[in-house]
């Protein structure tokens, strides 16, 4: 069945899966919803989106993404409150830095309206496949693919915007015990650290392979030059307090402008606590385990929101964290969740009803 959603066509499964997936169990990722937001760049200009019914899609061989890497995305949730509104949190930041990441590699920019009525359509055609369940939401991931076919090393002509979703529960369980990186680099000055793109995280997967190996669940990445200075946690950014000082790296080319983040440093700064963005050493963050003001270390992303860090190894030495009652990493966490979720007041304008 057509119809139009905010100007948008959709065109509706005949066959729903939501009556298969168990919401009391949801992992993260892996169940996806009825829909998708389908969108293509052919001659020179992006097409009207359209929702579609999730499923396969069809490329060539020669199709650029395969050979030239030419891919970017973002990560988003969708929530929705006790009175059933539909929720997103800070989404024209996600719009805003899909288009600084595709600049960076090439690929055509996309219209905010493409972006924001194609989502709000999508995520009103599967409304019931946003989950009410504490600590569970919709996973929304947009992202931008080439489809040009060739094998020349160039940018490709056609390419293909897609929004799909995935009802989810929570992305890391417990704490995490992470390596320090001595070898392996994450990005590196000039290149596309700062964007979100595919073959930055492909990049990421060996050298987090060996860090499972040894007994850790990721790797918290150093500067490429000398790796002196603490810079992302796996595929986040990183947050360290160190007394009641919490510090984060600033971005760079090699550091994502997280949109968690952002926010955390804003909503630390409301509530009075002491936050500082500046470049931090490993020596610094050790010397600070080994004397006792080392009190946090914790992840932030769209995916876990804040993932806190229980201890850390570095030159085959392991240093442990304390386990502190009341840390800034659950306080934050419970504000920045609260307002995502509408349990509490948005002084920010965050929040954002579909």
């Amino acid at each position: 069945m057509n119809t139009l959603i905010n100007d948008i066509e959709v065109i509706k499964t005949d066959q729903t899966t939501i009556n298969n997936v168990d919401f009391d169990n949801l992992q993260f990722g892996h169940v996806f919803s009825d829909h998708m937001l389908e969108c293509d760049y052919k001659d020179g200009k992006w097409h009207a989106p359209k929702v579609v019914p999730y499923g396969p899609i069809t490329l060539d061989p020669s199709a650029k993404i395969f050979h030239y890497g030419q891919s970017i995305f973002e990560g988003m949730k969708a929530y929705k409150d006790e009175d059933g509104n539909i929720l997103l949190f800070r989404p024209l930041d996600n719009f805003k830095r899909l288009n600084i990441s595709a600049k960076r590699l090439a690929i055509p920019e996309l219209p905010e309206a493409y972006f924001m009525e194609g989502l709000k359509a999508l995520l009103k055609v599967d409304s019931d496949w946003i989950p009410k369940k504490e600590g569970c939401s919709l996973y929304i991931r947009p992202f931008i693919f080439a489809t040009g076919k060739g094998f020349h090393a160039s940018p490709a002509d056609e390419y293909k915007f897609l929004i799909s979703t995935a009802p989810s529960g929570a992305y890391f369980a417990g704490k995490l015990k992470v390596l320090i990186e001595e070898k392996y680099s994450r990005s590196a000055n000039g290149g596309v650290g700062f964007a979100k793109a595919g073959g930055n995280y492909a990049g990421q997967f060996y050298p987090t392979q060996l860090a499972i190996e040894k007994g850790y669940q990721q790797v918290i990445w150093t500067d490429d030059n000398t790796h002196e200075f603490i810079e992302e946690a796996g595929a986040m950014n990183i947050f360290i307090r160190i007394k009641d000082t919490l510090i984060t790296a600033p971005i760079s080319d090699r550091i994502l402008d997280g949109i968690t983040r952002k926010s955390i440093i804003e909503l630390a700064k409301a509530e009075g606590l002491n936050v500082e963005v500046k470049k931090i050493t490993v020596s610094e963050v050790v010397a600070a385990a080994k004397d006792g003001s080392l009190k946090e270390m914790f992840g932030a992303g769209t995916a876990a929101v804040i993932s806190p860090i229980a201890g850390f190894g570095y030159k085959d030495e392991d240093f442990e964290l304390p386990e502190l009652e009341n840390t800034y990493a659950g306080f934050l966490k419970k504000r920045i969740t609260d307002i995502q979720t509408n349990k509490c007041e948005d002084p920010f304008g965050w929040r954002y009803k579909v």
